[in-house]
This record gives structure tokens, sequence and C-alpha cells, in this order.
């Protein structure tokens, strides 16, 4: 099946020529999918996407003409696609459900400990030759409460590890874990009762019509004060305005963004020698206690062959039957 694959990336290449192999024919181009790009897709059957590809109901219609039948998401996320209007063209897509949790989990774990340990202003003295301790001092983990928005596989993950350290953990979710419960000890509750009690919060949930700026002033207002909010989901789930605004009042005492609400126009991409057009963003990275990460969770060796292989996947079964298990 010839396949262009959007906003390729070195990181991701070699995985999906491996997955691959002879079976189709790919076609890579660093240009993220939009109304500019869609062009490329000429003559191609299927296109894959990341997460920084827009296929808008627009976007959508063009591929339909040019002959474009299949969606392939290289993520467990889709709200980059107008799924109502690929229904209506009838254009499958096919996401990758699950690719080792363990990556995005860690990867938020490593977060609250950089931040909590003041890792990033250690470095900075130690290079400037100040090896005085006393901007430095941390807490312990054990005995904190961890809040965790979001118990699907990832924040399953993420509960089994904070439960190593001997945190109280407290979960918010539509639908309760019950195994997790049992290994974990975790207590579900109401988000506002989450937020009232935890230490430390992590989004662990999907983006969705109902999680978009699920985290602004309102539920900011009844955090702890001295609270650490870390997020590895996706960044329109937290209102970056209203942020601020909680960093500026010391409510929040530290973030740790592996996403941020408007990484489209900036992530996965070389700036070097350009401007940053994006004032939140300058002023999110210019705090001393935000830690950004350019949504680089995921980026582990078998989080990598878990997407890849899943996406070829989802191209053998439409080619060979049509239809893929894994269509949203």
């Amino acid at each position: 099946m010839k396949t262009i694959v959007y906003s390729a990336h070195g990181f991701d290449k070699s995985f999906l020529e491996a997955a691959a192999g002879d079976q189709h024919e790919l076609i890579y181009t660093e240009e993220p999918l939009n109304i500019s790009t869609v062009h490329l897709a000429e003559g191609c059957k299927a296109i894959a996407l990341f997460t920084g590809d827009r296929a808008t109901a627009e976007v959508l219609g063009k591929l339909r003409a040019l002959g474009v039948r299949f969606i392939a998401l290289r993520s467990v996320g889709y709200d980059h696609v107008d799924l109502e209007k690929a229904e209506e063209l009838d254009i499958k897509v096919a996401n990758v459900p699950a690719y080792s949790p363990y990556a995005i989990a860690e990867h938020a774990v490593t977060l609250i400990l950089a931040l909590n340990r003041k890792l990033l202003l250690g470095q900075q003295l130690m290079g400037n030759n100040d090896f005085r301790l006393d901007r430095l001092v941390g807490s312990d983990i054990h005995s904190k409460t961890v809040g965790i928005v979001g118990t699907g596989k990832i924040g399953t993950a993420f509960a089994n590890i904070m439960h190593g350290f001997g945190s109280k953990l407290l979960a918010y979710d539509l639908k309760e874990n019950d195994s997790l419960i049992k290994a974990t000890g975790i207590h579900y509750t109401s988000l506002k009762s989450l937020c009232e009690e935890a230490d430390i919060i992590a989004i662990h949930c999907p983006l969705t019509k109902e999680t978009n700026h699920l985290f602004n002033k309102e539920l900011f207002s009844i955090m702890k004060k001295g609270v650490v909010l870390i997020n590895t989901a996706r960044g329109s789930i937290i209102n970056t305005i209203d942020l601020i605004e909680t960093l500026d009042n010391g409510t929040i005492a530290a973030a740790g963004l592996d996403v941020y609400e408007y990484e489209s126009a900036i992530y996965f991409k070389n700036q070097l020698n350009e401007p940053i057009n994006d004032a939140l963003f300058q002023q999110l990275r210019a705090y001393p206690n935000v830690l950004l990460t350019g949504h680089q969770a995921f980026l582990t060796n078998e989080a990598l062959t878990g997407i890849a292989t899943t996406t070829i996947q989802n191209l053998d079964a439409w080619e060979r039957k049509g239809e893929s298990e894994n269509e949203v």
C-alpha cells in the first residue's frame, strides 16, 4: 500500500522501515499535514499521521478527492482528526491503542524527581562553582499524597511506580480499576477532592471535549498551596493562561510539562535560528520552577517499536481485509 508518512522524524523513520520491510511503499515528508501540504498525498491510498498533523474537515475532503482511504495514526490520541467528517467520507482511521505505557509513566516520574530535588538549579550552581546547598532543599516523596487523573494503561503504570515510593495514591477516572486498587490501595475520589488533597498531581487522561481546559482557574483555586503539577498527556487539558496566574500566586510550587497547549507550532522542529513568537511559551520557560520537555515522554526504543509495529499492522489489515481492529 502506497503510504505517505507526514511529520516524519529521524527518531521514528528507522523503526517504521524495520516494521514495514518490503510490504508497503512508504514515502516520507517532514512536513506536517495541513491544508497547504495535503497535495503531497496524491497517489497514496493511505497516510500516516503524528500528533502535530491536522486532519480537519477541509483537509479530509481534499484527501478523499486525492484517493486516500485510510489514516494510520502513530499515536494513541486522535483529537487531531475530525472523526465525524472522516466517517462521512468513508475514510477509515486507526490509532495505536497501546505502546509501552512505562515510557510516559517513567518520564512523569522523572519530571517529579527533577523538580522536587531542584536538579536544574543544582546544575546551574555547580556550573558557576557555587556548591552551597541552601537553595536545593527538596522533600521526601514517601508518604506524600499523589493524585492521578486518568488510570488507563499509563496512569496505572505511573500509580505502580509511585506506590513503590510509598506515596498515598488518589485517583480520578470515570471507570475504577479494581486490580489497581488491590495492588496499590489507590483510592478513587472526585476531581475536586483529589485537587484539594494532593501534594503532586499527574495528568494521564486523553484530550476530549470534556477534558479540554479541565485544569483551569476554578480547579487551580482549590489546590493545596505548594502542589506540584505534571502533564504528560495533552497540552490543551490545561488552560495555559490560568496556569501562569497560578504559578504567579504561588499555589503551584512547580510544574513539569512534556506537552504544551500550543506546541504544534514549536515542537519537533529545529528552530535554532528562528524566533519563538509565542509569549505564553516564553513566559512558561522563564520560570525557574517550570520544567518543559518537548513532547518526548514517549521517546524510548520500546515505545517507538510498538508505535511502528502497530502502524504497519493497521496498514496490513486494511490491505488484506479492508478493516483494522484498531479503528476509532
